[in-house]
């Protein structure tokens, strides 16, 4: 298990120079926007942590919770309801009520990048963020990871190497304790081109259920 090594970023987190001036325009443009690194969402006491990408300009960018207020965050959460991960209701607000059920989320990259793209350099400054993070949660089982930059930089958080557990939507690994699941982002792209469904989506999340008893 990854050990803490770094707190949460804080509001004008200074350490990516292109995400810092990324950040100021939107703050010049959108004064009402959260508009700086998005925290975790959730319990740290769960047993399952979802990792997505980045922040959406105007989804968790705006709202100041992960996965809020776009369309990734319509399939999540609706899984996540349907699966008994969250209870209430998903409003696209951070005010809308809902709660996580033994269940926490978080980004590899906590803050919004240009083109919804971080560079490398940017995913492995931010990596010290998911180390935190990951080693704050002393229950954790399971890993759902959104994407391969979310599945290559849990591996390198948690010391694994990459060529022994190749990416791959619907693929199982183990990492000493945990049980890691990846899966295709949930992003609008990937599903208006057939390359994720809502089905394939819940499926991972289905056996993730099974497999926390």
């Amino acid at each position: 298990m990854a050990k803490s090594s770094s707190p949460a970023p804080g509001h004008d987190c200074p350490l990516c120079p292109r995400l810092v001036a990324f950040r100021n325009e939107a703050r010049a443009s959108f004064s009402d926007w959260h508009n700086a690194p998005v925290p975790s969402f959730g319990d740290k006491s769960a047993r399952l942590l979802i990792v997505g990408l980045a922040p959406g300009l105007r989804g968790a960018n705006r709202t100041g919770r992960p996965f809020t207020g776009d369309w990734a965050g319509d399939l999540l959460y609706q899984t996540l309801l349907e699966q008994g991960f969250a209870k209430g209701t998903y409003d696209k607000r951070p005010d809308d009520g809902l709660k996580l059920v033994d269940c926490r989320i978080t980004n590899a990259v906590r803050c919004v990048p240009p083109q919804n793209k971080p560079t490398p350099a940017e995913i492995n400054t931010c990596r010290a963020f998911l180390m935190a993070s990951l080693g704050d949660m002393k229950n954790l089982r399971a890993i759902v990871m959104l994407g391969r930059v979310a599945h290559d930089s849990v591996l390198r958080a948690l010391g694994s190497k990459l060529s022994a557990m190749p990416f791959a939507h619907g693929a199982v690994h183990e990492a000493g304790t945990l049980r890691l699941y990846d899966s295709y982002h949930c992003s609008r792209y990937n599903t208006n081109t057939g390359v994720l469904t809502p089905k394939m989506f819940k499926d991972v999340f289905k056996q993730v259920k099974k497999g926390l008893p």
